[in-house]
């Protein structure tokens, strides 16, 4: 955890019945600097019963820094990308680094880029930039496009079309509805629930019908901590482990025993991000 955020954790919960994987977090924003920090971390996230991690840039500093984090431990993964926030100051130099970065073995995918509509920082057109060279960048490292998506769906679909998307989408911390989970899912796109998908606000109502939809060989569990914090922990820090609560609310939601969605989404992890031949290499 930061030495600036003094908030407490959630409790450790029991370790769930099989491996899990935390499929979109950010090791360096919830804290970790030194390969020390990240073996705790994940230590922590193990100790759940979370046994593998993607930690994912948002921008340069933090793609190189995940990239060599990847090394540091076999159980951390990374995804490179620049943020949608910051695709108005994505530069050639850049892209030249995101492109060396996106062929290193234990990068695997291409995240997170998108469209992000809530927030201002970026104009919609560089958005639509970056987020197209972003689509080129995976089809030609073949690796997995991690897609944020903000306020944006319709334009996300329109681009992926227009573009031709990647052998393999994931919607990462997915926000969506039945209806918009629907369109993904029929064009084979994979959609991943963070801690959103256990809120209990109304806002949160059309996502849970898609969580409770998604077929498990399209549907991964992720924590994009340090945010999203799942219930009833929400507005505490979040961590790897933390997505223990999230499969234990999904599984309640879907009627659904808690160990078989455990190993259903980790096998659909392990087959979208190829891990095998990642650990194999």
């Amino acid at each position: 955890m930061s030495k600036k955020d003094k908030r407490e954790r959630p409790p450790m919960p029991d370790a769930l019945p099989a491996a899990a994987l935390d499929a979109h977090t950010h090791l360096d924003a919830c804290g970790a600097n030194t390969a020390e920090d990240v073996r705790a971390m994940v230590d922590r996230a193990e100790a759940a019963g979370v046994t593998r991690v993607i930690t994912v840039a948002d921008d340069i500093a933090a793609a190189r820094w995940a990239a060599e984090a990847s090394t540091w431990d076999d159980r951390v993964f990374a995804a490179v990308a620049l943020h949608p926030t910051r695709a108005k100051d994505l530069t050639d130099a850049d892209k030249a680094v995101l492109e060396d970065l996106a062929t290193r073995p234990r990068v695997v995918a291409i995240g997170e880029t998108g469209l992000d509509y809530y927030w201002d920082y970026s104009p919609p057109e560089p958005q639509h930039e970056s987020f197209r060279w972003h689509i080129d960048l995976a089809k030609r490292t073949g690796k997995p496009l991690m897609i944020h998506d903000r306020d944006a769906h319709q334009d996300i679909l329109r681009i992926l079309e227009e573009e031709g998307a990647p052998e393999k989408v994931v919607f990462h911390c997915f926000s969506g509805d039945a209806e918009f989970a629907r369109a993904c899912l029929d064009r084979g796109y994979v959609l991943s629930f963070a801690g959103t998908a256990t809120f209990r606000n109304a806002n949160a109502r059309g996502l849970r019908e898609a969580a409770a939809l998604a077929p498990v060989e399209q549907m991964l569990v992720e924590t994009d901590a340090p945010f999203l914090t799942p219930h009833p922990f929400r507005g505490r820090p979040n961590e790897p482990y933390c997505v223990n609560y999230t499969l234990q609310d999904l599984a309640e939601l879907r009627g659904a025993d808690l160990a078989e969605l455990t190993v259903a989404t980790t096998a659909t992890a392990e087959r979208v991000f190829e891990l095998d031949s990642v650990i194999a290499a």
